[in-house]
């Protein structure tokens, strides 16, 4: 069936494939005649029609948890399933597709395409190669893999943002808040990743912006999605006198161990304040929908170039949810002084010029677009 049906939207789109298999292809000029917006553009791959397009998106857990990785993506394709009018039965989902299973990752995949997907999101960083391979085996259907950096130039894309500057802003918070100087952080991956290590870098040079003297502790769990081992994390690192918890994991449960703890808590992805209000002083948020409402026009309207996505607190992608009133006095204050000279463009964090020391006393530059390549922590952070 597989086979059979590649061959059948090989031949529908001939021109996509011309132009789909090479980045320096010759474009596509196509025409939207969507009733609401009707313009020319080029792109590598014909315009879909709106009411012919089904949308596929294959997740690591289920975003009926309600909070979390998940969860935060599933939003952003509601947004965009409104913001463009699709029907239900256009959004396809395959929800609890573990990262670490070839098979069950390889099979949810695949039977988007056999379900009639133009386009497919991957949402998390361990599909990345399987998202690779399938989409040489299918070059007329597009493929966005969320974080990673993997890509072709054509039917198969990376998206991503600049989460660090929001990381920086939470890192002020926690910053101001901690009496103890020990600030805990719950990561999934240890410092050969890159979108967690600079995530915990930009935080912990938040934090020393406003203190100097505090430290950042990390606590690798080794999972992207591991509830019972993010909560133990927590636990060890308050056992170890941390009085704010960070994270870059998929569940609210270091927020909540926190305020069992009846310590606090910074958040992220969606706003851990609804799980742990007791505690969270904010989090570290992206809204998804700003991506996925324009890779779907893109698809709409044959404006698909295979450029890959990186987007911002300027554009919307990346935010910080409202600081609450657990923060210390004089904290939004801080906040909004440096996230206004982000979002004006005075000032950002890893700029590619300036230099940071590491906690081995080496230095280092890093553009936003190349936090993949971040292997090292900063000088104020060690690991617990």
């Amino acid at each position: 069936m597989k086979r059979f049906l590649s061959a059948v939207l090989a031949g529908m789109m001939t021109l996509s494939l011309m132009a789909g298999c090479s980045s320096g292809g010759d474009q596509t000029t196509t025409t939207s005649t969507d009733s609401d917006n009707q313009s020319t553009a080029e792109g590598l791959f014909p315009a879909v029609p709106k009411e012919e397009l089904k949308v596929g998106v294959v997740h690591i857990t289920n975003p009926a948890e309600g909070t979390g990785y998940t969860y935060t993506h599933d939003l952003g394709i509601q947004g965009m399933q409104k913001a463009l009018g699709l029907d239900d039965s256009q959004i396809i989902r395959k929800n609890d597709v573990d990262d670490t299973d070839a098979t069950a990752i390889l099979t949810a995949l695949e039977e988007c395409v056999e379900e009639g997907c133009q386009v497919v999101f991957a949402t998390s960083w361990g599909y990345m190669d399987y998202v690779e391979q399938v989409a040489e085996e299918y070059p007329e259907v597009l493929f966005a893999h969320g974080t990673g950096n993997k890509s072709n130039g054509s039917n198969f894309i990376n998206y991503f943002g600049k989460i660090n500057q929001a990381r920086y802003l939470s890192g002020i918070a926690a910053g101001m808040k901690t009496a103890s100087n020990k600030i805990g952080y719950v990561a999934a991956q240890d410092s050969q990743n890159g979108e967690v290590t600079s995530g915990i870098d930009a935080f912990a040079m938040g934090v020393e912006s406003v203190n100097p003297d505090a430290k950042v502790y990390v606590k690798v769990t080794g999972s992207w999605f591991d509830p019972e081992g993010e909560g133990q994390a927590a636990k060890a690192l308050i056992d170890l006198g941390c009085d704010v918890i960070a994270q870059h994991c998929d569940t609210a449960n270091p927020a909540t161990e926190a305020e069992k703890a009846g310590v606090y808590a910074v958040g992220y992805n969606s706003d851990m304040s609804e799980k742990a209000p007791g505690a969270t002083l904010t989090s570290v948020m992206w809204d998804w929908s700003v991506f996925y409402t324009k890779a779907v026009e893109d698809v709409i309207n044959g404006t698909w170039t295979g450029e890959n996505y990186f987007g911002s607190m300027q554009d919307g992608l990346v935010t910080l949810a409202p600081l609450s009133d657990l923060c210390a006095e004089g904290t939004a204050e801080k906040v909004k002084e440096v996230q206004d000279k982000i979002m004006n463009g005075e000032w950002d964090i890893f700029d590619g010029e300036t230099e940071y020391e590491d906690n081995q006393g080496q230095t280092h530059t890093l553009k936003a677009e190349e936090y993949g390549t971040c292997n090292w922590y900063y000088k104020n952070v060690e690991l617990a």
